[in-house]
């Protein structure tokens, strides 16, 4: 069968040089089922296109690799986020990243630098779940001047509710993998999010922390947008 294959292309990956072009943002490399090898040959053909890359799940094994070829390469072990470049240097607007609790740090830093990788500006705050609520209180001024808020949170998934309630902007909800045996494995928190009572919450899958930034940076420039025109 014939195919149009490409010079740039690998036998195992096509890379989507004109993604940015089309989405305003560059494809992103999922390694987790990839080997060391594929993760590495593509995030290598994508330099070679000048592109920036951002890599999730990637292991220590692959980030050790990615810097004998890009030393300037970044890896965060806890989010387990590569990167080369970025999309803009400078962030603009605000995006919050809030973490229900110190386990949920992982989820909430790869939402965090994923929206610092598309071009925004993120303030993380941690440890700021329900069961100490006054905590939240603490931080609510910070949070409110965000023009989105991403609430990371485990157990009953609660807290992007109370923000919801509490704040003028959208909220996405990431439920995290945190939690006791009824827990199981975040469906409680990704179903006490998906029912809340709270208006304006939208909720991504289980542990995505990269969609969560990824949408919270598209909503971002939105707002970017909209006071740019109205400036005009």
């Amino acid at each position: 069968m014939e195919n149009s294959y490409q010079p740039g292309d690998l036998d195992f990956a096509v890379i989507d040089e004109g993604r940015e072009e089309r989405t305003g943002c560059p494809e992103v490399v999922y390694c987790a089922g990839k080997t060391t090898e594929q993760a590495l040959a593509i995030i290598v053909k994508m330099r070679e296109a000048k592109l920036p890359v951002l890599a999730t799940k990637a292991d220590a094994v692959l980030a050790e690799r990615v810097r004998q070829h890009f030393p300037g390469a970044s890896y965060d072990p806890l989010s387990r986020l590569l990167s080369i470049g970025r999309l803009r240097e400078e962030g603009q607007g605000l995006v919050a990243v809030v973490a229900a609790g110190t386990s949920d740090l992982p989820v909430a830093r790869e939402a965090a630098l994923t929206a610092e990788f598309l071009g925004s500006r993120v303030e993380l705050i941690a440890d700021v779940g329900v069961a100490g609520i006054h905590r939240l209180y603490r931080r609510l001024e910070d949070i409110r001047r965000a023009r989105v808020v991403v609430a990371a949170a485990g157990m009953e998934g609660a807290l992007a509710g109370v923000i919801a309630g509490l704040v003028s902007v959208p909220v996405i909800a990431v439920p995290t993998s945190v939690g006791y045996g009824a827990a199981f494995g975040g469906l409680a928190a990704l179903l006490g999010m998906l029912c809340s009572c709270s208006p304006g919450i939208s909720v991504v899958n289980i542990d995505n922390g990269f969609g969560a930034g990824y949408q919270a940076n598209l909503i971002n420039n939105l707002a970017l947008k909209g006071e740019v025109c109205c400036s005009q």
